[in-house]
């Protein structure tokens, strides 16, 4: 069995410029690290030309379907009817999409039944974790 979701969706970057930009991206958990979500944005989406991914709690994206969440480099919202709004600052800028919120609750339920809410530290493996960080500290 699979530890690892992908699921591609639809972007719409939010810009200076009335017309927004679709950009492709795609949303992965991976149930060996059940507390976290990934969103990559290909290199031909991004300005400098790279791919770039984010890195943030599973918690913060399920949160933020139903009101204003975040309070760091990551902040998610909804965004009218059908829309989740997602804020991404670094120290090159800001940036900001809109998803499908329905694209949304299916990726966050197809991650529920890999790795349930609130049982998240039973996937956790601490022994391999921690073997893991000894051999990095040789």
């Amino acid at each position: 069995m699979s530890t690892v979701i992908e699921q591609p969706v639809e972007a719409r970057l939010v810009a200076a410029t009335p017309r927004m930009q679709h950009i492709p991206a795609t949303l992965l958990y991976d149930g060996r690290d059940p507390f976290a979500v990934h969103m990559t944005f290909p290199a031909q989406a991004t300005l400098e030309g790279v791919e770039v991914c984010w890195t943030f709690a599973r918690e913060l994206l399920a949160a933020g379907l139903e009101c204003a969440e975040g309070h760091g480099d990551v902040r998610v919202r909804p965004y009218g009817y059908d829309r989740t709004e997602l804020e991404f600052r670094a120290p090159e800028g800001t940036a900001v999409v809109h998803l499908h919120s329905a694209e949304v609750r299916r990726f966050l339920d197809a991650t529920g039944e890999l790795v349930p809410v609130g049982r998240e530290h039973l996937a956790v493996d601490l022994d391999r974790d921690l073997a893991e960080l000894m051999r990095d500290a040789c």
